[in-house]
């Protein structure tokens, strides 16, 4: 099981289901890819601190309906309740879209941070305005409505530029977190 102070590298599915504990989290910040469509990589420095050349390919933040997204998908829908019932009603509306590649990716990915968590946790999802409508409802069916606490917009400093925007486009200056937090259990109820 996870040992204080350890990191891991890795998809986080697959930590959170080998390495972490049940009920075992005090707090989550969880800042997943945004299907921003592009390609990250980790940057190395050299000893004096300066950008080393060398990098490694981290993560493509590109979400398509393929195989892998429909294995996740049915996955989920196999478990039933709450949360399966969302994915199906997402996949009635949104078909085989990169947007429902994303919530099939998401999804089994926040049930595995609600076993995780604490039950006086609580979860920040960082997510920017294009899926924070659909990833609120997932988080409501995953940790249930009764413990969102706030959707907190955090302004950024400068807009990312998407090439869609100018004279007939807002600028996209904005994030959102998302946050669920139970309350603790009263010992004495009443007091």
């Amino acid at each position: 099981m996870a040992e204080k102070n350890q990191l891991y590298y890795g998809d986080n599915l697959d930590v959170l289901r080998r390495y972490v504990r049940e009920e075992s989290v005090d707090l989550v910040y969880l800042d997943p890819p945004f299907n921003s469509r592009q390609d990250y990589n980790v940057l190395f420095a050299e000893k004096d601190g300066s950008r080393s050349s060398s990098q490694i390919h981290a993560f493509e933040d590109t979400w398509e309906w393929n195989l892998e997204s429909q294995r996740a998908y049915e996955g989920i829908v196999e478990t039933g309740g709450r949360v399966a019932d969302a994915m199906r009603a997402f996949h009635t509306f949104l078909g085989n879209s990169d947007m429902m590649a994303y919530l099939a990716m998401m999804a089994p990915r926040l049930v595995e941070l609600r076993r995780v968590l604490k039950e006086t946790g609580s979860i920040y999802l960082h997510c920017d305005p294009t899926a924070s409508h659909y990833l609120k409802i997932l988080m409501d069916a995953v940790f249930g409505p009764q413990i969102f606490r706030n959707e907190i917009i955090w302004k950024r400093s400068d807009a990312h530029s998407d090439g869609k925007q100018g004279s007939r486009h807002y600028g996209r200056i904005h994030d959102v977190l998302l946050f669920f937090r139970a309350e603790p259990r009263l010992l004495y109820p009443g007091c």
